[in-house]
């Protein structure tokens, strides 16, 4: 039986391809691609893609609209047609085929995919993939190259436009990478593809194909802003009014709060927002809501998020538990340590998923009340966190402590 469209109606097996093409057009394709595209009755893509097989293509060519349309209305809207989409090297690979895969199940498409731009960028260099970094800044901040750049480290990243380049380079100058070796990629596997390379710190190359990838041997100073694979980050990393989870702590909280792929953090009370950043610095895939009701405070949050390469936190400003009402559900939820209210932390209880983790924090006495009745009531762990720092006392040096966390971590059942 054919299986069923969108709205229910009976489809012909396998009615959407997916081609990846080069900048080589039809000379790069296999003799199956070419007889898909021949044989297609609408062929989509972009204005590039389209010229590029103008040649072969015999059905009606479709350019992507202007703003593309992530939910693919145009292409659904032929399903059962013989439907074949263009696609730049591998769709799956920062492609239009993962945004196809979530609306097409997978028995209804062909996939022929092309050496995606990254595989070419290491071809060309002599790179392996496995030990490397590669990142899409396609239409994304460029903040998010931030986390990657440790002394020694090789990134292929794929960039916008012709622009972009000098503007990483400028990035790279401002932290102290300006040493960095940068090779710039165009239009690779066509007529006009070109390598050319420059420091970071002296970069000067113009008239740069839109069509780029960059390549980036990280060299930096002794000076450079260098972001830790560990957890607790140096406290001079944030921007920070003194209201800051302090780094030893905030180690400790991460490890108890657990974050595991692609989960969602609340950040409750978040003052600088470090704990939020640093659950998202552990994965790509990790998302966080920093909620905070002083808008200075929120305003720094925003900026160190950027300046830490996680700009994708949301920051809610408002005050819980009434900012809470409409956020997406929390796999897990810290509450900082000077709150009193009540009301918080039981909407945070009941707004935790069913075996999501709270952490609280309390650094004040009645705080500390409130975390000792919730264990009473519903148990989980309570851990008290004393720290002492060296500090001058006259000509000499001592242990001077610093306020004590008490920590209530829980898991709901």
């Amino acid at each position: 039986m054919p299986a069923e469209g969108p709205r229910g109606a009976k489809l012909n097996s396998r009615w959407l391809t997916i081609v990846g093409i080069g900048e080589d057009g039809v000379a790069g394709l296999g003799d199956e691609a070419k007889r898909l595209i021949a044989e297609a009755e609408f062929v989509f893509g972009g204005t590039r893609h389209l010229a590029l097989v103008a040649s072969l293509a015999k059905g009606e060519a479709r350019a992507w609209p202007i703003p593309f349309d992530v939910e693919m209305r145009d292409v659904l809207a032929l399903a059962g047609k013989k439907v074949c989409v263009l696609a730049s090297g591998d769709p799956f690979f920062h492609g239009v085929g993962v945004t196809l895969a979530r609306k097409v199940p997978s028995q209804e498409t062909r996939v022929i995919p092309a050496p995606s731009a990254f595989s070419l960028a290491a071809a060309r260099l002599g790179w392996a993939l496995q030990d490397i970094e590669t990142i899409s800044l396609h239409g994304r901040s460029l903040d998010l190259i931030r986390p990657l750049l440790h002394q020694g480290n090789r990134i292929l990243a794929l960039t916008s436009n012709g622009d972009a380049p000098a503007a990483i380079a400028g990035l790279l100058t401002e932290l102290d990478f300006g040493a960095s070796r940068l090779t710039i990629l165009e239009a690779m596997g066509g007529p006009n593809e070109r390598l050319r390379s420059a420091r970071a710190d002296a970069f000067d190359l113009e008239k740069i194909n839109p069509l780029n990838v960059l390549a980036i041997e990280v060299d930096s100073t002794s000076e450079a802003r260098i972001l830790p694979l560990s957890s607790g980050l140096a406290d001079h990393l944030f921007e920070h009014d003194g209201q800051i989870t302090k780094r030893e702590i905030r180690a400790i909280t991460l490890s108890a709060l657990a974050p595991r792929r692609g989960e969602l953090l609340w950040d409750i009370g978040a003052g600088s927002g470090s704990v939020g950043i640093e659950w998202m610095l552990a994965r790509p895939s990790m998302r966080a809501i920093a909620v905070e009701a002083d808008p200075t405070r929120a305003a720094r949050i925003r900026r160190n998020a950027s300046h830490c390469g996680v700009p994708g936190l949301v920051v809610v400003e408002g005050s819980a538990p009434k900012a809470l009402a409409k956020l997406d559900t929390p796999d897990a939820i810290f509450i900082g340590g000077g709150g009193s209210d009540t009301g918080v932390l039981g909407a945070a209880i009941k707004a935790l998923r069913v075996g999501g983790r709270l952490v609280a924090n309390a650094v004040t006495l009645e705080m500390e009340a409130l975390l000792l009745a919730r264990h009473a009531a519903l148990g989980g762990d309570l851990t008290r966190i004393a720290l002492s720092r060296v500090s001058p006392v006259g000509s000499m040096q001592a242990w001077r402590p610093a306020m004590p966390v008490t920590q209530w971590s829980w898991v709901k059942p």
